[in-house]
């Protein structure tokens, strides 16, 4: 089930978060992840429209937006390909006409995710706070 997200979430998706970003972007360290977390729980998740997919009570993916920028995209590391993150994002695609993002050019898994659902790459730059090489990709 995909709903909005409301405060009892936060510690999973915080844990989400974590765990996906360290083992998709292995290409940088760890602790760069980690030293975001408080950043994560109290700036970004409330100022962006995240939604959840829920399966059996847990919280087992997540999705949030600010205004047409897909800000995140993750889900639990165990539950992946299973199908949960297509559901998110259709869900938010259904409701919108235009999806901007941004994802690591190493990160080849996401992007032929992206691609799949109909994104396209429009420019590379560099992610001022990593200094890794991204992908601005759009969906109309």
């Amino acid at each position: 089930m995909i709903r909005r997200m409301t405060a009892a979430d936060t510690d999973a998706v915080v844990k989400i978060w974590l765990e996906a970003s360290i083992i998709a972007h292995d290409f940088v360290p760890a602790e760069f992840w980690i030293q975001r977390v408080d950043q994560l729980r109290d700036c970004y998740l409330p100022a962006a429209k995240t939604y959840v997919c829920e399966e059996g009570g847990a919280v087992v993916g997540f999705l949030s937006l600010l205004d047409s920028t897909l800000a995140a995209l993750f889900v639990l590391p165990e539950s992946q390909g299973g199908g949960i993150g297509s559901q998110l994002l259709e869900y938010v695609q259904d409701a919108g006409s235009e999806l901007s993002l941004t994802v690591y050019k190493l990160n080849h898994h996401s992007i032929a995710f992206y691609e799949r659902h109909g994104f396209s790459v429009q420019q590379e730059q560099l992610d001022p706070h990593t200094g890794q090489p991204e992908l601005l990709m759009l969906w109309r």
